[in-house]
């Protein structure tokens, strides 16, 4: 049995996610091909990079990512660092062929996903990235009817992630509301929403987006006395335009108070529609035009599938128990992971983070134009 040894930079919150993921994923998965460890983690300060390791019984804290990329004992990287700080790392594993594992979104603008487009020819290593919404049954049961044609004409739809953290004037200003740390929920919650839209009705063709600050200033993360300006949008409205014809609204926003983590979509088509709530991630709602009405009614409505836990892979803890979003990631890394024991390509993989990129980046020149771009 091959054991896979892992490094992990970056040790905030998806950070351990992500060990939480290779940690429980044995109990998961009939792992009889391949097993990994977790041996390096990497963050800012060695005192922090200790605690972690402590925390996952990891061995080796690091302060230089490349300890990690450039590390012949390591064979795979994750990536889980503030997004302005991604591209250096990225560029250092594809040079060294490492298997990588990366956060969304891939890099922090255009000029920096062309250079990870430059460097991946040569690269021989396999990538995937974590977009995990694509990992509950009920998505990816979406996206098989949608690919079989199940909505028939897609005529309409619309997709929103709907977060609250950031509706009030008190919330500090950290990395995540920082421009020049590649903040702001176009990149932060849009990226899911995009992959997840793309996923189930294919290539964009056009969008339009309007964005809005909701407060100007907020607190120092670091001193909560000092005020320091906002530069990264807590709001972003589309109207976006399909190949197949479809148009739609996505959002994405953290100053929906009222919500969670609500990702959500419906799909309106000539001869069916889907509907799914992350905030009921056990259920997918569908529904067929053609059922008759008569007598009463008949069959016709919404009808509530059980998606629940029913992987093909694997049958625990059970198809009946309610899911959560942890779970989804740890679907999402295994994924990755058995590509990489098959020695396969990954999905969604670095050039579906590139797609991603793309369609960030229209967004943000359709924000400051304000017209109509197209992809």
């Amino acid at each position: 049995m091959k054991t896979y040894t892992v490094g992990i930079l970056g040790f905030g919150f998806i950070g351990k996610v992500h060990a939480y993921a290779h940690q429980t994923l044995p109990l998961y998965y009939p792992q009889s091909d391949f097993r990994t460890r977790i041996t390096h983690i990497g963050t800012s300060t060695m005192a922090t990079a200790k605690k972690a390791c402590a925390q996952v019984q990891a061995d080796v804290p690091v302060t230089d990512y490349r300890e990690i990329t450039e590390n012949p004992a390591i064979d795979i990287v994750h990536i889980c660092t503030p997004n302005h700080l991604h591209k250096d790392m990225l560029l250092s594993a594809i040079g060294n062929n490492k298997h990588i594992y990366c956060d969304k979104p891939l890099v922090m603008n255009a000029d920096e996903a062309a250079q990870i487009r430059q460097a991946l020819p040569g690269y021989s290593g396999i990538s995937q990235m974590t977009f995990q919404n694509r990992f509950f049954p009920a998505t990816m049961r979406a996206v098989q009817l949608a690919r079989d044609g199940f909505l028939g004409d897609v005529h309409e739809f619309r997709a929103a992630y709907l977060h609250a953290g950031n509706a009030t004037s008190a919330t500090p200003l950290k990395w995540k509301l920082s421009a020049r740390h590649g903040g702001g929920v176009i990149a932060d919650l849009g990226a899911h929403v995009f992959d997840l839209v793309h996923a189930l009705l294919g290539d964009y063709d056009s969008l339009f987006a309007v964005s809005r600050i909701a407060y100007p200033q907020r607190p120092s993360a670091a001193d909560p006395t000092r005020f320091e300006k906002v530069e990264a949008e807590d709001c972003v409205k589309i109207i976006a335009g399909m190949q197949n014809g479809a148009i739609g609204t996505i959002e994405a926003t953290k100053t929906a108070t009222g919500t969670e983590d609500e990702l959500r979509f419906e799909l309106h088509g000539s001869t069916g529609a889907i509907r799914f709530n992350s905030m009921q991630p056990h259920q997918l709602g569908i529904y067929e035009a053609g059922r008759s009405d008569q007598p009463l009614g008949g069959m016709k409505g919404w009808t509530s599938v059980d998606c629940g836990q029913r992987y093909p892979e694997t049958h625990f803890p059970g198809p009946k128990f309610s899911i959560g979003w942890m779970r989804a990631h740890v679907a999402c890394l295994f994924n990755f992971l058995s590509q990489v024991s098959k020695g396969m390509p990954a999905e969604p993989g670095f050039n579906q983070g590139l797609y991603v990129q793309k369609i960030i980046e229209r967004v943000r020149e359709s924000v400051k134009r304000r017209e109509w771009v197209h992809i």
